[in-house]
């Protein structure tokens, strides 16, 4: 008797594009988030949070879509894909552990600003090198020519 292996008719939920693309953002994110753990420019509350995991890829949202000069609350949850109520509470909590402040919007006086403060320009630029840093290490693990088309290639399918 042969022992043949029986195909698995649902393994493509499992084996395409979109479920690698998601597992090495995980992946990416993780490494980006061990950095900061130990990164020297992160304060150290911040670190901290990082270390227990408190601070996770839903504020990761406000890292890379908050403007450097300021964003209201609907435009950067529109810029991440977020509901306003849900970007709403991790402002709360990045107001709470110091990384934003809600400040007047001097073109609308109805409208606050979200800004990073002094904690979270220093956190913003250590997120930059530890992206930096899991970029670097992505070229090395699938090599450089790789690591090129891919990026290029999903730049190009992202539309932007």
């Amino acid at each position: 008797m042969t022992d043949t292996a029986i195909p698995d008719p649902d393994g493509w939920r499992l084996a395409h594009t979109g479920h690698w693309l998601r597992l090495a953002l995980e992946r990416f994110d993780a490494r980006v988030m061990e950095i900061m753990t130990r990164h020297t420019g992160v304060p150290l509350a911040l670190s901290n949070l990082a270390a227990r995991g408190q601070v996770g890829a839903a504020h990761i949202h406000i890292t890379r879509h908050l403007a450097t000069d300021g964003s209201r609350l609907t435009d950067l949850a529109r810029r991440a894909g977020m509901s306003k109520q849900a970007m709403g509470t991790l402002v709360d909590q990045c107001e709470a552990w110091g990384m934003v402040t809600r400040a007047a919007d001097l073109a609308d006086a109805r409208a606050r600003q979200v800004r990073f403060t002094a904690t979270g320009r220093a956190w913003l630029g250590a997120y930059r090198q530890a992206v930096e840093q899991a970029e670097l290490e992505l070229r090395q693990a699938i090599g450089d020519e790789v690591a090129t088309v891919v990026s290029i290639g999903l730049e190009a399918y992202s539309g932007r």
